[in-house]
Order: C-alpha cells, then sequence, then structure tokens
C-alpha cells in the first residue's frame, strides 16, 4: 500500500520516474509537436479526452505531465493543466464556467488583470459580474441568483491583502452546487490546502513562487475530479500549450519551493515587524502578523505566508514615496513577484474597487522579500526613509 507522503518528500518524488529516463533525476526536456502512431487503429481510436498520452504537441510532452503530476499530487487535486501564464490560468478557469447569460460572483479584492478579463471580454460575452465584499464570508448567500454558475475568490485580496473565509463561501457554494474558484498564487500549493478547505478550481501563476527564479512564464490550474473536464477542454479549445522548456524550469523551481518560501517568510516577518516601528507607516498589510484583521483566518487555514506584503505610509507627498523607491539599493522595480530578489512598486487602489471602497490616508507600497539578507534588506530601506524624509 502506498503512503501519504509529507509535502517535502512530494516536493521531491511526485512527478519523475529516472527509471523511464535512462536513469537520470530529473525528467528530460521533451520537444515535439507531431507524434506517430504504431497503426490507423490506434491513431483513429485515441481518446479526445485522455490529455496524459501522447497525441499532439499541443496537448504536453512527458515533461510537461511530470510538470503537473508533481503539482496535483502537493496540492491533493485530481489533475494539473499549465498554461503559458497566470492570467491565462484566470482566463481558462472563468470562461469553463462562463455561459451568455450567467452571473459570476468575483471578490472585489482581486488581481487588477483579473477584473479586467471580466469587464473587457466575459461582459462583452453576455456574463454578468458581481464583485463583492472580500469580508463576507458566508453572508455571500444572498448574493447567489437562479443563474449564478461560479464563485470567484482570492485570499489574501491583491494588493490590500483582505483574508476571505474560504471554508464558509465553499460551504455557501456546496449547497448550491456551484463551484469555488480561487486565485492561489500568494498560498501556493505549499501553504494553503486548497481543496481541503473546500475549493474546487485553483488557480497560480506558476511564473511565481512555483518556478522561483524570474525566468520562466507559466500559469497551472488544479481541479478536483468533478470539473476537471470542464476546465482541461477549454484549454484545448483556445489552443494554449507551454514550452516544455519551461516546464522543465518550473519542476526544477518546484523542488526547492519549501525551502525558498520558509526561509522568505521568516525574512518576510522581519522586514515587516520592523517597519510597524517606523514612524512614516501608518500600518503593514500582511496576514502572518498578529496584529492583522486578517491574522486569525490565515492561522487556521494556512500553512504559511508568502513573502509579499503592503505598506500603508502617513500622508506623504507622491514624489516623497518616488524618492523613497529610487532609493532603495537592494529592492527592485518591477512587475511580478515570488523570486529571489527583492522588489517594491506603489500601487493605487481607490479606483479599483466597487463593492468597497479602500480607506486608506496615505500611499500603499507593496514589497516582495526574497532571499537577501534581511538585515540588509532593513539597512536598505532605513536609507531610502531617510530620503523620502528630506523630500518631503
Amino acid at each position: 500500500m502506498t503512503k501519504k507522503r509529507k509535502q517535502d518528500t512530494l516536493l521531491i518524488h511526485s512527478g519523475r520516474d529516472p527509471q523511464k529516463h535512462a536513469g537520470l533525476v530529473n525528467t528530460p526536456v521533451f520537444r515535439g509537436s507531431t507524434v506517430l502512431f504504431p497503426n490507423v487503429e490506434s491513431y483513429e481510436h485515441r481518446d479526445p479526452d485522455n490529455y496524459k498520452t501522447m497525441r499532439y504537441g499541443v496537448h504536453g510532452t512527458p515533461t510537461t505531465f511530470a510538470f503537473e503530476e508533481a503539482v496535483a499530487k502537493l496540492e491533493g487535486a485530481h489533475a494539473a493543466v499549465a498554461v503559458p501564464s497566470g492570467l491565462a490560468a484566470i482566463a481558462v478557469a472563468l470562461t469553463a464556467f462562463a455561459k451568455t447569460g450567467s452571473h459570476i460572483l468575483v471578490s472585489d479584492s482581486v488581481y487588477g488583470p483579473t477584473r479586467n478579463f471580466c469587464e473587457r471580454r466575459l461582459k462583452s460575452f453576455g456574463v454578468e459580474i458581481e464583485y463583492y465584499d472580500p469580508l463576507i464570508g458566508a453572508g455571500i448567500e444572498k448574493l447567489i441568483r437562479p443563474n449564478t454558475t461560479a464563485l470567484y475568490c482570492e485570499a489574501p485580496g491583491s494588493l490590500t491583502f483582505e483574508m476571505q473565509d474560504i471554508p464558509a463561501i465553499a460551504s455557501v457554494a456546496h449547497t448550491k452546487n456551484l463551484p469555488l474558484l480561487a486565485d492561489n498564487t500568494w498560498g501556493t500549493p505549499l501553504f494553503f490546502p486548497a481543496f481541503e478547505r473546500g475549493v474546487d478550481v485553483s488557480i497560480h501563476a506558476a511564473t511565481k513562487y512555483i518556478a522561483g527564479h524570474s525566468d520562466a512564464m507559466m500559469g497551472v490550474i488544479t481541479t478536483n475530479e468533478k470539473h476537471w473536464l470542464s476546465v482541461r477542454r477549454v484549454v484545448a479549445d483556445y489552443g494554449f500549450c507551454v514550452s516544455p522548456d519551461d516546464c522543465f524550469l518550473a519542476l526544477r523551481g518546484l523542488r526547492t519551493i519549501a525551502v525558498r518560501m520558509r526561509h522568505q517568510q521568516q525574512s518576510a516577518i522581519k522586514v515587516a515587524r520592523w517597519l510597524q516601528s517606523l514612524p512614516d507607516v501608518a500600518r503593514v498589510l500582511y496576514p502572518a502578523l498578529e496584529s492583522d484583521p486578517g491574522h486569525a483566518i490565515w492561522r487556521r487555514d494556512f500553512h504559511g505566508a508568502a513573502s509579499l506584503f503592503g505598506v500603508v505610509l502617513k500622508p506623504t507627498r507622491d514624489s516623497a514615496v518616488a524618492a523613497l523607491i529610487n532609493a532603495l539599493e537592494l529592492f527592485g522595480i518591477g512587475s511580478s513577484w515570488g523570486g529571489f530578489e527583492s522588489l517594491a512598486i506603489r500601487a493605487d487602489v481607490r479606483n479599483s474597487r466597487t463593492a468597497t471602497a479602500w480607506k486608506a490616508d496615505g500611499p500603499l507600497l507593496r514589497l516582495h522579500i526574497g532571499l537577501e539578507d534581511p538585515d540588509d534588506l532593513i539597512s536598505d530601506l532605513e536609507q531610502a526613509f531617510d530620503v523620502m524624509r528630506h523630500a518631503s
């Protein structure tokens, strides 16, 4: 009988079988488009819904399958499918449950491009999108209509890091026989057991912590058995496919996600607590902090915290905030996160909410803490805050 392995063991052993590949520890990069069959019968009678065997390159190669298997096992999902980006994963998952005349509930704190896809694409196809307060919990039942086809959440919220009570929302969704979709990029399969918490479709920007080295673009969707074919067929219908080279990089990154994220979490908590002590900081938005409003939910539902968080400054001039960021030496200025390097950007969500209002008097920063020594990061932030004070 196969033993139930712990996460660190699954990370090392899932998605590889050295004896199938001449004893090589890592699954090799298989590149290919055309797949040859031994006879007419095997070609003409291939199962169109079997996406785990070789039939055409667009549906994956052994490298793709190895990556998908490893992610699915780590998250406790029925299966996974890789797509070209995190946004592609979001678009596929939403499209799988959208149809003309349907109604989808989406958290008001979602990732900006998720909202853009809903507004620009789904609405143009006759899908009604309703945004809800991320703190609604079981109260979401009042928003469900006869034509509701899916609920979409993201915890913590993008940029503002509100925690959602996903088990409470999932309970309501399942009572109504509706699927719950969740963007789990921040939690990752390592820190948030999505399916144990009631999620039906889990979405990841594998570009971030899974690949982990800022050198590959990819998304991955994991599902339970009930919703697998609905999601996988959308990927096939769109013709999405991922380079086996990128799958190799993402699988290599996945092997070390545990040691990277645990180290980055420790550093992030240290930096976040230091930031709390500054007179220039109004509050730090990080569920791993005891002072955070969402800490109790995070502690109940998560096994750890990503190293991405927000910082609300006390009121100051925009030029002073720009001076702070420009003065940083160890923090890069750029999109994405989850790599080995620290990042810092300004954020503004005042005009991107419709169900709730963002209440903060001062500017908002988003910081990603990388693998640098946290004391060096604190020193860098300290000198940058000095620059901001002089500029203001």
